[in-house]
């Protein structure tokens, strides 16, 4: 069985992904997929005919499942692929992404969707070059839904919080929480301001898998 995820640095939802294989210690293949210049048209490989064939939205990652008899899974939406991976190896590497309890589960996944759903789209490429196309000042546009999204985690995480988003062991919570702290970052935001997040940052980035799957540190890397 092969893994092969096709995913861009910095990308905040294959830096989720890339985490979860971490976590999971699974081997995996990075296929690099430039969304700002690549493709046949140069406007993003993300748009050329092939790669929409895996990801008919046009959107990193997309994970290719290769297995032993030569059948070929495509995955795509990073939340529903970290799911697939701790369904299919439960126990493997850091154990469970989504905790056994049923109320503990719940909000991991309610902590993951405050930010697959309530921050990430709001800075995406495709809405920040929307704003761009308008006129408007896409950092700008980006800072005020950055910061009313930390401050819902850092309230939701008094309540379930150990060292990890939910309780002591790494979950998808904490898959989706670094990423967008590094996104946080780079729009001008100083997450500073939200201390329960930071000490969570802290208590993941003591795990292999986190440092190893930061943007910075992926072959196609580019050098601000």
């Amino acid at each position: 069985m092969q893994l092969r995820l096709h995913n861009y640095w910095r990308s905040s939802a294959s830096y989720r992904v890339r985490i979860a294989l971490g976590l999971k210690e699974l081997a995996w293949d990075y296929v690099a997929v430039d969304i700002l210049k690549g493709g046949a048209a140069g406007k993003g490989g993300q748009h050329d005919e092939a790669y929409r064939a895996r990801n008919p939205m046009g959107q990193v990652p997309a994970l290719e499942v290769v297995e032993d008899d030569g059948r070929i899974h495509v995955l795509h939406q990073s939340l529903p692929i970290i799911e697939y991976l701790d369904e299919r190896w439960p126990t493997a590497g850091a154990g469970r992404l989504l905790p056994v309890d049923l109320e503990a589960r719940a909000a991991a996944r309610a902590l993951a969707e405050i930010v697959n759903s309530g921050i990430q789209p709001l800075q995406n490429l495709t809405t920040t070059r929307a704003v761009q196309a308008l006129g408007g000042d896409d950092k700008a546009w980006v800072q005020g839904f950055i910061r009313a999204g930390l401050a819902a985690l850092e309230a939701a995480v008094a309540a379930t919080a150990g060292r990890f988003c939910v309780g002591d062991a790494p979950s998808i919570a904490d898959c989706a929480l670094i990423p967008q702290i590094y996104s946080a970052r780079r729009f001008g935001v100083d997450p500073a301001a939200y201390p329960r997040l930071v000490a969570i940052e802290a208590a993941c980035n003591q795990l292999p898998a986190f440092p190893a799957a930061h943007p910075d540190r992926q072959p196609d890397a580019v050098a601000a």
